[in-house]
């Protein structure tokens, strides 16, 4: 028979206890953020899996390597046509987004 520790908590746990429940106002600032991160993280998997320096992608989609660096660490706001531009001139990609409920 396996057992169960009862002192363990999800990641979903944890996050709803941390940040409270989706709607609240506090766990959709730590959402919103959590999503910048992912964002810039994709961004820079995408690029170091071409081979790419910051200066070299900034270059292709004509804006600047502190640019680039700066959203790959979530420290900027994008602008949807700015990523799109990364995406397509930059990387060579398509742009897909989702909306969930």
């Amino acid at each position: 028979m396996k057992k169960t520790n009862k002192n363990l908590t999800t990641f979903d746990e944890y996050i709803e206890k941390q940040y409270g429940r989706r709607g609240t106002k506090k766990r959709e600032q730590y959402e919103e953020g959590y999503e910048a991160f992912k964002l810039g993280v994709m961004l820079q998997e995408l690029r170091k899996g071409q081979g790419m320096t910051q200066e070299e992608l900034a270059q292709k989609c004509g804006t600047t390597k502190t640019y680039i660096s700066r959203i790959e660490n979530n420290a900027s706001d994008i602008r949807l046509s700015t990523l799109m531009r990364i995406i397509s001139e930059g990387l060579g990609g398509h742009l897909k987004l989702t909306v969930e409920m």
